[in-house]
């Protein structure tokens, strides 16, 4: 989809999306005598202008029959100028219409609020049809471009410089949990990647399985071992602060599907765990973004890439594991594999990369829903100030957080009586032991956050920023995060 922007609105054909806030009617007066039919139909549909509502009415525009679509906007904050970008785009994408323009014209929207529509209706437009092969006719996109008129100065650099790369980022990461398992595994999820980023400046290295068994990586590998499918860990490096900067890390669990290994899931939903990647998808998404738009700072992005299967060499129940970090593990539940996963790459990145901060993201624990929902994300972390600055960067683009507790009572529940540690805890506090069991792989002085992002990968509703499917959750918050914490 084209996004564009103008400085009034052009001819020919076209639907016609006007923002209205609350119960302020003035913008229908730029329809002529039509306007008074408008606030007329909108009456009649009882509509009052909240943000993200929309109807629709038909007017007679100078001889052309044209299609109104009155958006509400509530208050005229940067959300709300997301929330008319998307809505226009999920009211008008399989409408029949090919153009739309959204009509900002006396609403004052400053530069970004502007480029921010299009950047709502860039997130709502995203659609994975590959393997849609006979779709309907009244079921396929017909809606090419979006044209803004009213956006004044700077709205079309901005978008192009700040969001257009926004939107990159979030395509990728929901292009990679969209995929199925049989086509996103391990190998697959790297050369995507790979391809993805190419000429954007990123560093790529990829560890297989022989450098991660030299290193230690026991904890990651013996959750690969079950699999015919290798294990990867990933590394993207973008260098863009001072060439002698401490990086930020961003680790990502990437476990390609996971059946439970030993610990095998149910059946009903456990062609959901393709999205168990979501973490890795984020940090790739986030390294995109912040590439496409020359970020300067230093990161680094770890994705340990792994399928957990039940094949005939899978561990066990009873297992111990040694680590990269040396510290052994009694695998007590072979589907709490993630956090294994993510207690080698938090290692590895500590030894290789030295970083100050490490933010990791995981699918991690059903806990966490039964917690927060589809609502939150779960964030643990050693460091309040993080914690804080994370919180308010995720209420800031909609990829929500909310601050759950860490204490040494919950660390003493994953004591092993034959290793250092055991995977799991009681059933009680799940999320919380499975932060817990990660921070263990934490070297002092280092700052860390974990986000617990099992309720947020997929939605099985749409919204204003996205039909049902992949979210992209967390590639805005990262980005941001970088923007706000690291360039200032």
């Amino acid at each position: 989809m084209q996004i564009r922007f103008a400085d009034s609105r052009p001819a020919g054909e076209h639907a016609l999306a006007l923002p209205i806030a609350g119960k302020d009617r003035s913008a229908l007066g730029r329809l002529g005598p039509a306007g008074a039919a408008a606030s007329a139909a909108l009456d009649r549909q009882r509509f009052e202008g909240e943000a993200a509502s929309a109807v629709e009415h038909f007017f007679d525009d100078e001889g052309t029959v044209r299609r109104l679509l009155a958006v509400g906007i509530g208050t005229k904050s940067a959300d709300a100028a997301e929330k008319l970008g998307g809505t226009v785009v999920a009211r008008l994408l399989t409408s029949g219409e090919s153009k739309a323009v959204i009509d900002l014209s006396g609403l004052d929207f400053d530069a970004d609020a502007a480029a921010r529509v299009g950047l709502g209706a860039m997130l709502r437009g995203w659609r994975y049809d590959r393997y849609r092969t006979k779709l309907k006719d009244k079921h396929k996109p017909t809606l090419k471009e979006i044209v803004i008129v009213g956006a004044g100065k700077g709205a079309g650099d901005r978008f192009a410089e700040r969001w257009a790369p926004v939107y990159e980022g979030v395509s990728l990461a929901r292009e990679l949990v969209t995929e199925p398992a049989n086509i996103m595994y391990p190998e697959s999820f790297v050369e995507r990647v790979r391809a993805s980023l190419k000429g954007s400046g990123v560093e790529i290295q990829v560890l297989e399985p022989a450098a991660m068994e030299q290193m230690g990586m026991g904890a990651l590998l013996g959750v690969a071992q079950g699999s015919a499918r290798e294990a990867r860990m990933m590394v993207l490096k973008w260098n863009g602060g001072a060439a002698d900067g401490q990086p930020t890390a961003f680790v990502g669990k990437g476990v390609t599907f996971d059946t439970g290994g030993i610990s095998i899931k149910p059946a009903a939903g456990m062609e959901a765990m393709k999205w168990d990647m979501g973490g890795a998808a984020a940090v790739c998404g986030a390294i995109k973004a912040i590439a496409l738009r020359k970020a300067r700072a230093n990161v680094v992005g770890i994705c340990g890439l792994v399928e957990n299967m039940p094949g005939s060499n899978a561990q066990r129940p009873g297992d111990v594991v040694t680590t990269m970090s040396g510290q052994t593990v009694e695998v007590i539940n072979t589907d709490a594999e993630g956090r294994l996963v993510l207690a080698d790459a938090i290692t590895y990145v500590q030894k290789n990369f030295k970083p100050g901060t490490i933010v990791d993201l995981a699918t991690l624990t059903g806990a966490i829903l039964v917690s927060l929902g589809h609502e939150w994300a779960g964030v643990f972390s050693n460091d309040d100030e993080l914690a804080a600055r994370l919180v308010a960067v995720g209420e800031a683009t909609g990829d929500r957080l909310w601050r759950m507790p860490l204490a040494e009572p919950f660390d003493r529940l994953i004591d092993s009586a034959i290793a250092d540690m055991k995977n799991v805890g009681p059933r009680e506090g799940g999320a919380i032991t499975a932060a817990q069991f990660i921070r263990r792989f934490v070297d002092d002085g280092v700052k860390w956050a974990h986000i617990d992002m099992a309720g947020m990968a997929w939605s099985d509703k749409a919204s204003a920023a996205a039909d049902k499917g992949a979210t992209g959750y967390g590639v805005r918050l990262l980005d941001e995060y970088v923007a706000e914490a690291l360039e200032g």
